[in-house]
C-alpha cells in the first residue's frame, strides 16, 4: 500500500510538472505583450529604421505617454536597438528612390515583425512585387491596411463642449483659391481647373505658379477665400489627404473635392461640409453653384454649422503614427505575412 503511495504522488509530481513545462513553453511562444504575471502589458519597442524623406524628429523622453497619452511603446530611431526591437518600419518613399535598402542580410528573429509605411496612393509606389513575403504589416491612410493613420479625421464634441463658438472668417476677398505644387496635364484636376478658370476667377498659390504661401501665413491666406480646391493628385479609394483636413476645414473655408467618391468622403468628413466635383453634370453648372452660393450668406454659412459638434484632428508627426502601432497591437495577427503588399 505504501508504495502504491508513493507511485501514486512520483506520478502527480510528474504531471505536474509536465503541466508547467507546457505552460511555459506555450508562453514563450507567445507575443512579448502577454508574458508578464503582473497582468500589465511589456514595453513595445518600435525601431524606425530611417526618418521619411530624411526630417528627423527628437525621440528623447517617453514621446507616446507624454504627448499622446500611450504607455508602453518605446520609439527608438538607433539600428543598435535592432536585435531587441518588436517592430522595424521602413517608410516606402526612400526604398523607392534607393535612398535606403532593406537589411535582409541581418538575422530576423521569429518574433520580430516589420511594417511597411507608405500614404502615398497606389499609383505612386511604383512595382511592389519585389516585397513578396518581406513584411508582416502595412501602415497606410486605407482603412484596409493592418494600421491605419489617416492624414485627419474628425472628433465629435460631448455634450458640454457642443458649442457655436467657431467664428466662419469674414474677410472673404477670394471667390476661389488653389494651392498647388505639382501640376501635371494629364491630371484630371488640371482639366478641372482649366475649364473654371474660363468661368470663374481662381486665386492660385504654390511652387506650380512660382507663388510660394509661406506656412505661418497658409491658414490666413486660404482664410480669405469662399471656396478651396481640394483637388487630389491622384484618384484613388480614400485618399483623402491635408487638402481637405488643414487647407480647407482649418482654413475656415468651404472645400471642392475632387478625389474618391463622395461616399469616401461622407464616410469621414463633417455632415453637409463639402462640395464634391462629381456631384454636378458640367463644369459650368459647378461654377455656377459656386457663384450662387457665395451670394447667399445664410447657404453658405451653413457649410460651417458641423464646428458646433465636431472638430478636426490633424496627423502630421510621425512619432505619432508610429505610436498607434501600439494601441493596435494586441490586434494584429501574430504569424501574418503579406506575400502581397495590398494595390487598395
Amino acid at each position: 500500500m505504501k508504495l502504491n503511495l508513493r507511485l501514486n504522488k512520483k506520478k502527480k509530481n510528474l504531471l505536474l510538472v509536465i503541466g508547467l513545462s507546457c505552460v511555459i513553453l506555450s508562453l514563450q511562444k507567445m507575443p512579448r505583450f502577454h508574458l508578464l504575471a503582473s497582468g500589465k502589458t511589456t514595453t513595445i519597442t518600435i525601431l524606425l529604421w530611417y526618418w521619411p524623406f530624411h526630417i528627423p524628429y527628437s525621440l528623447e523622453g517617453d514621446k507616446c505617454l507624454e504627448s499622446y497619452n500611450i504607455s508602453g511603446c518605446h520609439l527608438v530611431d538607433n539600428r543598435a536597438h535592432y536585435s531587441a526591437a518588436d517592430f522595424v518600419v521602413f517608410h516606402h518613399h526612400e526604398l523607392k528612390s534607393r535612398t535606403q535598402t532593406l537589411p535582409l542580410h541581418l538575422p530576423r528573429s521569429a518574433r520580430q515583425r516589420w511594417l511597411w509605411l507608405s500614404l502615398e496612393a497606389p499609383q505612386n509606389n511604383g512595382n511592389l512585387s519585389k516585397y513578396a513575403g518581406i513584411f508582416n504589416f502595412t501602415m497606410s491612410y486605407h482603412p484596409g491596411a493592418d494600421v491605419t493613420v489617416p492624414y485627419g479625421e474628425i472628433r465629435e464634441k460631448d455634450g458640454d463642449s457642443a458649442t457655436d463658438d467657431f467664428v466662419m472668417p469674414e474677410n472673404k476677398t477670394h471667390l476661389v483659391c488653389w494651392v498647388v505644387s505639382n501640376y501635371r496635364n494629364h491630371q484630371r484636376r488640371a482639366s478641372v481647373y482649366k475649364q473654371l478658370t474660363k468661368i470663374l476667377p481662381v486665386q492660385v498659390y504654390g511652387r506650380a505658379v512660382r507663388k510660394p504661401v509661406n506656412q505661418n501665413a497658409f491658414l490666413p491666406t486660404i482664410s480669405r477665400c469662399y471656396f478651396y480646391f481640394a483637388f487630389e493628385n491622384s484618384e484613388s479609394p480614400h485618399y483623402i489627404t491635408e487638402k481637405l483636413w488643414r487647407n480647407s476645414f482649418m482654413a475656415g473655408t468651404v472645400p471642392v473635392v475632387l478625389g474618391p467618391p463622395r461616399s469616401h468622403y461622407e464616410a469621414v468628413a463633417p455632415p453637409h461640409s463639402f462640395i464634391h466635383v462629381d456631384d454636378f453634370d458640367s463644369i459650368a453648372n459647378l461654377a455656377s453653384y459656386l457663384t450662387e452660393l457665395a451670394g447667399d450668406t445664410k447657404r453658405y454659412r451653413s457649410y460651417f454649422s458641423w464646428h458646433r459638434n465636431y472638430t478636426v484632428k490633424l496627423y502630421v508627426d510621425w512619432r505619432e503614427r508610429l505610436c498607434k502601432i501600439c494601441q493596435v497591437y494586441d490586434k494584429l495577427p501574430y504569424h501574418k505575412i503579406h506575400h502581397e503588399l495590398p494595390s487598395w
